[in-house]
């Protein structure tokens, strides 16, 4: 089944290019099914490009995705657009009496900052509250997966010697867990960050359980059964030249901004980096929608209720 998104959404034409199947909003309504509804809390500076992103790996479910996207109240972004915010954008505050089946919390370029400090911290743990009362299951990616753990269960972040950046091998530690279901025991995932969550920072007794790493640089996705969240600390949704573009802006900045590591081939800036992670993108999102779909309440408004009893 498509992806419902708004009829404008400049994801929409993106997305067809790539095959990804679209349901325009005035031809879901004809249709007698309960599509699972997804709420987008978009973060990231690129809101356009993260967007695509998300839609893309929600959109190849053979379910029917209905995706609202989201933002802080009252924080104005300055890299998208007003005329886009508010054409495809609505507050938490005008969303937070809803119930979705799933949510996503993006990361945001204030990792360096302390949580607290940070101008929307205060309505971005209402919302983490807000989810155990109004959302089937969470995924947090990147600096959200920091705040959360740090949220729920006071986990610290470190900042790093220098950045985290590159394409980077990752474990598959737990098999057997139906987020994991056909994945490699190895796999790639790219990652973009300036500080980190150290395992022996998590609380014994917290419920947490660890199903990704790389001997590299550390944790990559906790479990959060107490919370129906997973907390990814990477970006395994980003595109094949997201890396290139974060490089070419920062190398802009400071010529001395080291390559990606194991991103471009034989480590040459000018040669096209090769996607050796798209697929498991993939199969993360299809094992947590499908896991979302056969646990979530068939009546929307049940959502909560029935995760609390």
């Amino acid at each position: 089944m498509p992806i419902k998104i708004p009829d404008d959404l400049p994801a929409c034409a993106a997305l067809q290019a790539e095959g990804v199947v679209i349901m325009r909003e005035t031809d879901a309504v004809r249709q007698d099914i309960r599509p699972l509804r997804f709420g987008l809390l978009n973060l990231m500076p690129d809101k356009i490009r993260t967007e695509t992103q998300i839609a893309r790996l929600l959109g190849a479910t053979p379910l029917q995705v209905e995706l609202s996207l989201i933002r802080i109240t009252n924080h104005v972004p300055r890299n998208t657009s007003t005329d886009h915010m508010g054409a495809f954008y609505r507050a938490w505050e005008d969303v937070r009496r809803e119930t979705f089946d799933g949510f996503i919390v993006t990361g945001a370029p204030v990792e360096k900052m302390p949580f607290e400090e940070v101008s929307y911290w205060d309505e971005l743990c209402a919302v983490f509250d807000w989810t155990q009362s109004h959302v089937h299951s969470c995924l947090n990616i990147c600096w959200a997966a920091q705040a959360a753990v740090h949220h729920f269960h006071g986990v610290p972040k470190h900042i790093l010697p220098a950045k985290a950046f590159g394409v980077y091998r990752h474990r598959n530690l737990a098999p057997a867990s139906p987020y994991l279901r056909g994945f490699s025991d190895d796999f790639s995932i790219p990652v973009s960050r300036w500080t980190e969550v150290r395992r022996e920072d998590l609380p014994p007794d917290g419920g947490l359980r660890v199903l990704m790493d790389s001997p590299e640089i550390g944790l990559c996705l906790l479990e959060d059964p107490a919370h129906r969240s997973l907390h990814m600390f990477n970006h395994i949704e980003y595109d094949s030249d997201t890396l290139r573009n974060e490089y070419v802006r920062d190398a802009a900045k400071d010529e001395t901004t080291a390559l990606p590591h194991g991103y471009f081939p034989d480590d040459d800036p000018t040669r096209p980096p090769e996607n050796r992670w798209r697929s498991h993108a993939h199969l993360l999102f299809a094992n947590w929608i499908n896991q979302i779909y056969q646990t979530t309440p068939f009546d929307i408004a049940r959502i909560g209720q029935a995760d609390a009893a």
